[in-house]
């Protein structure tokens, strides 16, 4: 996946793809492969990608993204249904429907919306023998439809793994996601697109992929399209998704800046974020986010924000203060930018002060036990440094956080980011005593990613750990950077037995968990993990393993076509289950007790 390129619509690739021939698709992944190599030219809308001498393939891209089949143009003589189309495509990031995705930037009414749709007209009076409000309330044929071919092209990336999930699987699955939208189904096709991202991240080596982050989007979608078909009522308005996060008057507000962070998304976005609160400690955002790579992420912290005519830029906000008249707010706190939108710059106040100082007044444990049932997953501590931690993913930041020893991490291993760095030097301010902000990991051991702390030496100052840049001279007279030391690990559940293998499914595929059930001895980790007491997750062990040696065989003793849902089915089970254990066990680190955190209920609909 090529940063360089413009964000191409799921229905363009799925298309262009499609339209191949089967020698063609055979070629398509050396195809994006040689294309990825290959000299990228901007000017203005038109990205050019000079596949060689003679031939050129160009992108128009109005708005930032490709959003037609006929937008992307080739100068070769099989064109239009040539290899280089479609291998720009697939290697080019999956663009974000805005109103097809719950977690896409929110329409502002204000904001060059669309006017209003009329009001439908009053629908009759049902007949006696009409069915109730509530048992029409069901998946319709289409969704249903929809929601098994996302299921079916999900469990076939699965099956196939990260390094058999070519160009043809990820292009199935984006016209599955292009189906469940226009089926109604945004959280369905939301999901998808995010696995298809994360597939690409994998076979480019991206940076910034994440192994868990797959594990857990296609935990996702395959729990979304599996519930689908039978679900009613409220459960299935859950499912759905929402088309659209419409925007609330808020009336007049008064923030103070808390703190900003870049934004960089593999699929190919970039911008800041800024993080205030009011006086009851709600939290509310501003954000600058659109199509671009790292330059974007460090500049746009200097950019203007976008809420009334104020001139401060998300760097200056972040430690000032903002009054806001005629405020709209999305149901995820983003503040918008309407026309009828007031703002003026204000006072900040430092984080020690009111109305900032109570969000470190509530205890870590009641704050992960908020993350983790759904809400927000920013952790306000106050932690004294204790140095840096060797691990196998590489040295990280320890802490105390009123007794509980906290791992810091950076929030994006990108080089233009300073993150990295400012974990380093702070490594270095041994015994000092800092509030952070930072964001959960959920895991076994408490960890978390470092967004912005108090400055070292100055109390009245605050560090954004992804824009400033930290340098020895901020550090205490004293400090002196010592080498890395292991920290003992200490017993823990043998969870991980189950863990590594509903992750190596992801990288392998299922022919990993069918090799290593036939030549390693499974059963001996199902019956450890008896023995301890996890009988469910042996039992699920077992079937992981079973359901990926099971294949059948013609009359000729010829192996038939595999179908991928028993083992999709098998291995879901298994991620729900231990995504539920370590959110119990993530309570437990952190103080808190595991019942207080709601089970995601998943499990038992399987």
């Amino acid at each position: 996946m090529s940063p360089d390129l413009p964000p191409v619509a799921p229905s363009v690739t799925a298309e262009l793809v499609e339209a191949l021939s089967p020698r063609l698709r055979k070629r398509l992944d050396a195809g994006i492969a040689k294309l990825a190599a290959r000299p990228v030219f901007r000017e203005g809308d038109l990205v050019r990608i000079a596949v060689d001498d003679e031939t050129d393939v160009v992108l128009h891209a109005p708005g930032g993204a490709v959003s037609r089949a006929d937008a992307i143009r080739c100068g070769c003589l099989l064109a239009p249904d040539c290899l280089h189309r479609a291998a720009a495509a697939s290697a080019a990031p999956v663009a974000e429907d805005a109103s097809a995705t719950e977690d896409a930037p929110a329409t502002d009414p204000g904001e060059d919306a669309p006017p209003p749709a009329p009001a439908p007209a009053p629908a009759p009076a049902p007949a006696e023998d009409a069915p109730t409000a509530e048992s029409a309330e069901q998946a319709t044929s289409e969704q249903r439809a929809a929601a098994r071919a996302v299921y079916a092209a999900t469990a076939a990336v699965l099956e196939a793994g990260t390094d058999g999930a070519g160009a043809v699987l990820q292009a199935e699955l984006l016209r599955a996601a292009h189906t469940a939208r226009l089926a109604g189904l945004p959280r369905a096709s939301a999901a998808a697109i995010s696995v298809v991202t994360g597939v690409r991240a994998a076979r480019s080596a991206d940076p910034a992929y994440r192994l868990t982050d797959l594990v857990a989007a296609l935990a996702a979608t395959l729990g979304t399209a599996h519930r689908v078909p039978d679900a009613t009522g409220p459960g299935l308005a859950e499912l759905r998704g929402t088309v659209r996060q419409p925007y609330r008057p808020d009336g007049s507000l008064r923030l103070y800046g808390l703190f900003s962070e870049p934004v960089l998304t593999a699929t190919g976005y970039a911008g800041a974020v800024t993080w205030t609160a009011d006086a009851e400690g709600r939290l509310y955002t501003v954000s600058d986010v659109a199509p671009g790579g790292p330059a974007r992420a460090t500049g746009a912290a200097d950019r203007a924000v976008r809420v009334g005519d104020t001139a401060l830029t998300h760097r200056e906000l972040s430690r000032a203060g903002l009054a806001v008249s005629g405020a709209t707010v999305s149901p995820t706190g983003r503040l918008g930018a309407g026309a009828g939108v007031r703002a003026v710059r204000a006072a900040g106040v430092a984080w020690r002060a009111e109305p900032l100082d109570r969000l470190w007044s509530v205890p870590a444990a009641e704050q992960v036990v908020r993350a983790l049932s759904g809400g927000r997953d920013l952790l306000f501590l106050e932690v004294t440094l204790l140095g840096s931690v060797r691990e196998s993913t590489g040295d990280c930041l320890l802490a105390d956080c009123a007794g509980v020893p906290l791992r810091l991490t950076t929030a994006h291993d990108d080089p233009s980011l300073p993150y990295r760095d400012n974990l380093r030097l702070l490594a270095a301010a041994r015994g000092s005593r800092l509030r952070i902000v930072a964001r959960l990991v959920p895991g076994t051991l408490p960890r978390a990613l470092l967004l912005a702390t108090e400055h070292p030496t100055d109390p009245a100052a605050r560090v954004d750990a992804g824009l400033d840049r930290l340098q020895h001279a901020d550090l205490p007279a004293d400090a002196a950077q010592a080498p890395p030391e292991a920290l003992p690990v200490g017993d823990e559940a043998p969870l991980h037995l189950l863990r590594r293998r509903v992750h190596q499914a992801v990288s392998g595929g299922r022919r990993v968990l069918a090799l290593s059930a036939s030549s390693r001895g499974e059963p001996g980790d199902s019956a450890r993990l008896r023995r301890l007491g996890l009988a469910t997750a042996g039992g699920l062990l077992d079937a992981l393993h079973s359901t990926a040696a099971l294949r059948s065989r013609d009359a000729f003793g010829r192996l038939l076509p595999s179908d991928a849902a028993p083992f999709a089915r098998a291995w879901l089970a298994a991620a729900v289950y231990t995504d539920t254990i370590e959110r119990a066990l993530c309570a437990s680190a952190w103080g808190a007790t595991a019942d207080t955190v709601p089970s995601t209920g998943v499990l038992t609909r399987l």
